[in-house]
Formats: structure tokens, C-alpha cells, sequence
């Protein structure tokens, strides 16, 4: 008999396997149910609600990895407490809050079940990409008004699917849109067209929108994709084939995009939305004065001025979230979440090109988040839910890196 020692193998436990299994199958539910947010308290809010908490009691490991996603995220909401401090009317602000945290702690807990599962990337956004099929689809057909109550699915002659808001709804079609141009560009043939037909829906949901946010967002994220993706393959036939790929895609959205301007209703709306500076941004208390005058009263309130409150000083909300972290979180919201945004950021990078199973969904994810970063300038992303489901996957994607990193030092093989 050899006095080689055999490496010890778990024995396998079926129901382990079982619950894994429903666990996993469980997020997609709730990851498809944040493309359906209607009013609110949404059917996403209740079913995340109920999932973190029986995730919590049965076992969720946050690591180290993810430790300061935690501290970072719960010391946002901290501010936004403080910030309950200065109000007059409790009516409103105290909920705020509570949504506030609701959604900060679903990003930990994405992150934490990506750690623990990687395989649940590819579950997440493929029941994100049938959630913004659906609801584009249904914005599609409401700006159209294809059956009785479509109207129900537009916002002032904008598409805004099973949204409350165009503006929420544009970028909620990104990630998605991304994930199967990637699809298309580093997958098989056979496979591509569906996913170009998949494009083609989200793309035309996402211009119904008549989002400036949204359109930049998306012209800068598939730009961006490409970019990295030439960047990272070194063989000349596959950038060859991203480039070619690229191209006849770009041509496909041109050729959409000349045919939906046929309708009247369609071009007049267009015209309007690409004027850079629109009436309400350079106008007397328009959004960038609004801007301005809010810095310089934030600068002389360390606690903020409390969560809805800014619209009842002026005519509308910040539509800045470097201006909402500091009326609605404090001083001491604003530096986490600026804090949190750069080591985000600059821990995604680091790993962006490296040779990983989730390096598509970090790319993607990353890519896109840039991209919301860009646009907070102009909006506020304090409360989209698919914004905290990106911070959960690109700080998930971190956390493997880490892991990784350290297995190889210790002379283990990576899992």
C-alpha cells in the first residue's frame, strides 16, 4: 500500500447540493423582479427583503474581500440618519433612509453570494437580460400604444417600460445590451441571431426613452467594451472579428435608428431631446444653478439638510448625486460614498485584464458603473436598484480576485 496520502473529498450531501441549487434559482427571481418597479414598495424590495434576511439567518459569509463594500456602504446610510436629525416633517424622510439601507446591503449581499458561487454571474445576467427584454418590450408597445392601457408604459410621450421613470429605465437596459454584444462578439455564429435580435429590442426601448443619460451611457459603455476587448485579445483574427462584428452591429442600430425617425412623433421628440442644453438645465434655477447654489449650501450644513427636502427649496430634486450624498447623507455620507466609488473603481481596474472564469461580468459590470458614475453628474442613482446589483458584482468579482490571488501565493489551486 502507498504511504501516499489521498486529498480528502468531501462527501457529497445531496440536500446541500438541493438548497444551493433553489438558493441560486432565488436570485435570479429577484434580479429578474428589478426590471418591474411600477410604484413602490416594489415586488423587488419585499422578495429581497425576505431572501437577505433567510440568506442571513441560514449562513451569508461576508469576507474580507467585501468587508469594506460593508463599512463603506453602511456608513452612507449613517449619514443619511444624521441627516434625519435637522428635518421638521418625518412624514417622508425616515423611509427614504430605510430604502436607502434596504438597497445599499442588497449590494453586500450580492457580492457575498458571487464570492461564495461565481457560476451565479451567468444566472444573474441572463435573468437580467429577460427582465429588460420584458420591460422594453413593453415600453416598445406602450410608446406605440399596440393594445388598450399601453399608455401605462409611457411618461410624457417616453418609454418607460414597467418603470416609473424614462430616466431609471434607459440605463437599466445597459449591462444587459452589454452582455450580449459580448455574447456576440467572443461567442459562437449560431448563437448570434438571437442575441442581435436581443440588441435590437434593447436598443429601441433604450432610445424611446429619449434619455440624453441613457444614450450616453450607452454609446460610452459599447465604445468601452470594445475597446477592452480589443485591448485585452492579442491574436489578430479575433480582433479582426470583434472589429468586423463592431461595425456591422453599429450599422444595424444606424439602420434602426433612420427607420424609427420616419415617425413624426418620433423624429419631433428626437430633435428636441439631442439639444444639449435643455430648458430646465440653463434656465433661472435650472439644473445647473440649482447645482451651484446647492454646493454652496451644502458647504455650511456637515449633516445635510435632510432626505426630500431640497425639491421643497427649489423647483426640483438635486439630479446630481455628488450634490444629493451631501443635502441628503452629510458631510460624512458624501466622503464614503466618494471613497467607495474610487476604490471601486481603481480595484476593478487592477483585475479588468486579467485571465479570470468572471472577467466577463467584471468587464461588463465595471464598464457600465463607470458609466453610471459619469452620469450621477446629471441625475440621481441613490435609489436605482440595478446600480447597487452592479457595486454587488463588480466588489463580488474583487473579492475572487483577492481570493485567487492569495491561493496562488500559498501554492493552492485557485477556485
Amino acid at each position: 500500500m502507498s504511504d501516499t496520502a489521498l486529498p480528502y473529498a468531501p462527501p457529497f450531501r445531496p440536500h446541500l447540493a438541493a438548497v444551493g441549487i433553489i438558493g441560486s434559482l432565488l436570485v435570479a427571481a429577484g434580479v429578474f423582479l428589478s426590471g418591474f418597479v411600477i410604484s413602490e414598495p416594489a415586488p423587488y424590495e419585499v422578495f429581497m427583503a425576505g431572501l437577505i434576511g433567510l440568506w442571513a439567518i441560514i449562513g451569508l459569509r461576508i469576507s474580507r474581500g467585501i468587508a469594506p463594500l460593508l463599512v463603506l456602504i453602511v456608513l452612507f446610510n449613517v449619514g443619511g440618519m444624521l441627516s434625519l436629525t435637522v428635518l421638521d416633517d418625518f412624514s417622508v424622510g425616515p423611509m427614504y433612509i430605510a430604502v436607502s439601507l434596504f438597497l445599499a446591503l442588497s449590494s453586500v449581499f450580492f457580492a457575498a453570494i458571487i464570492e461564495a458561487k461565481p457560476a451565479r454571474l451567468e444566472l444573474i445576467f441572463r435573468a437580467w437580460v429577460a427582465s429588460a427584454l420584458i420591460t422594453s418590450l413593453l415600453g416598445i408597445l406602450g410608446y406605440f400604444h399596440a393594445f388598450p392601457g399601453a399608455e401605462a408604459f409611457t411618461l410624457y410621450d417616453r418609454a418607460k417600460g414597467a418603470f416609473q421613470d424614462p430616466n431609471v429605465f434607459g440605463p437599466f437596459l445597459v449591462a444587459p445590451s452589454l452582455y450580449l454584444m459580448h455574447g456576440l462578439l467572443a461567442g459562437r455564429i449560431l448563437g448570434a441571431p438571437l442575441k442581435v435580435i436581443g440588441v435590437l429590442i434593447l436598443a429601441l426601448g433604450l432610445f424611446l426613452s429619449f434619455s440624453r443619460a441613457a444614450w450616453a451611457l450607452y454609446l460610452f459603455s459599447v465604445v468601452a467594451l470594445v475597446f477592452v476587448m480589443l485591448l485585452k485579445e492579442r491574436t489578430g483574427a479575433f480582433r479582426l472579428k470583434i472589429l468586423v462584428l463592431s461595425l456591422s452591429a453599429a450599422a444595424i442600430l444606424i439602420l434602426a435608428l433612420i427607420v424609427a425617425l420616419q415617425f413624426d412623433k418620433v423624429a419631433d421628440l428626437f430633435s428636441s431631446r439631442t439639444q444639449l442644453v435643455q430648458e430646465y438645465d440653463g434656465g433661472h434655477l435650472g439644473r445647473f444653478e440649482r447645482h451651484r447654489i446647492g454646493f454652496l449650501m451644502a458647504m455650511e450644513k456637515p449633516f445635510g439638510i435632510g432626505p426630500m427636502v431640497f425639491s421643497t427649496i427649489f423647483p426640483e430634486d438635486e439630479h446630481n448625486i455628488w450634490l444629493k450624498s451631501l443635502t441628503s447623507y452629510g458631510w460624512l455620507g458624501f466622503a464614503c460614498y466618494l471613497t467607495l466609488i474610487i476604490w471601486t473603481l481603481l480595484a476593478g481596474f487592477k483585475a479588468l485584464l486579467r485571465d479570470r472564469p468572471w472577467q466577463p461580468f467584471l468587464m461588463i459590470s465595471l464598464i457600465t458603473l463607470v458609466g453610471h458614475t459619469a452620469i450621477g453628474f446629471v441625475i440621481d442613482t441613490d435609489h436605482w436598484r440595478h446600480f447597487y446589483l452592479l457595486l454587488g458584482i463588480v466588489w463580488g468579482c474583487i473579492a475572487l480576485e483577492r481570493r485567487h490571488n492569495r491561493q496562488t501565493a500559498s501554492g493552492r489551486t485557485p477556485s
